[in-house]
């Protein structure tokens, strides 16, 4: 990972999904967020990588024995096995949780190899499992059947779909309680840095409506008395944050 991407990666763990998402409206991105996918716990911490992605076809039987997983090539293990260490893996499991994405062996082998987390538009086995694990997962709903009776893995880091959005190989995806966002890479710099802005506003405005205020020029910001006072209530919490 270069210095530039974990600078990003740490201002991103510090804002929400819904703020991103806002913030990729503004220039708009208005479908960046992965449809019916929820994490298997909430509470945990926010997950932050760049994608590395997975691709399902619908699996043909001839093709399709359990036999498959015998290959060391298989691209379902290739992918836990290549996945890089602080990635996110992505899998198109074609929005069907008919059969499941993956277990909770692939799953702690991710964690173990360092991933940051794993997303899938289809489901887990294992899920009680997997949600007790430190590291968090997406997905659409628990699933008891192997991937193999619908699933098969066609390609590694190539674009794909999850719920509806399309993830290319290197954008940033982050999770947290609401769900998944996905940020393109060549905006995601800008994004972390906008939303840190967005975030200390919206903590200004949380105080102030939690003290009694109209949220009418609050929020949107439009009354300039308020802008000075958002100005000068900034440069405080700076100061008093590096002391």
């Amino acid at each position: 990972m270069t210095e530039v991407a974990k600078s990003t990666k740490d201002k991103l763990k510090k804002v929400s999904t819904a703020t991103i998402a806002t913030c990729l409206f503004k220039k708009g991105l208005k479908n960046q967020f992965i449809q019916n996918v929820k994490p298997l716990k909430l509470g945990k911490p926010t997950m932050v990588g760049q994608a590395y992605t997975l691709r399902y076809i619908p699996a043909r039987e001839d093709l399709n024995p359990i036999s498959v997983f015998k290959d060391p090539k298989h691209l379902q293990r290739v992918a836990v096995e290549e996945c890089p260490e602080g990635a996110v893996l992505v899998i198109d499991s074609r929005k069907d949780a008919r059969a499941a994405s993956a277990g909770s062996i692939l799953v702690t082998r991710l964690m173990k190899r360092g991933v940051s987390g794993l997303v899938t538009d289809g489901g887990f086995r294992d899920s009680a499992e997997i949600a007790d694990l430190d590291f968090p997962a997406y997905h659409s709903r628990p699933s008891a059947p192997t991937n193999l009776t619908l699933h098969q893995a066609i390609a590694i880091n190539e674009p794909i779909g999850c719920g509806d959005v399309a993830v290319f190989p290197g954008d940033f995806i982050v999770g947290d309680n609401d769900g998944v966002m996905v940020i393109p890479q060549h905006l995601a710099d800008d994004v972390a840095d906008e939303c840190l802005e967005m975030t200390l506003y919206e903590e200004f405005v949380l105080e102030k409506v939690g003290n009694g205020a109209s949220v009418i020029g609050l929020y949107p910001l439009t009354n300039n008395a308020l802008k000075t006072e958002f100005e000068t209530w900034k440069h405080l919490n700076k100061k008093a944050r590096k002391s």
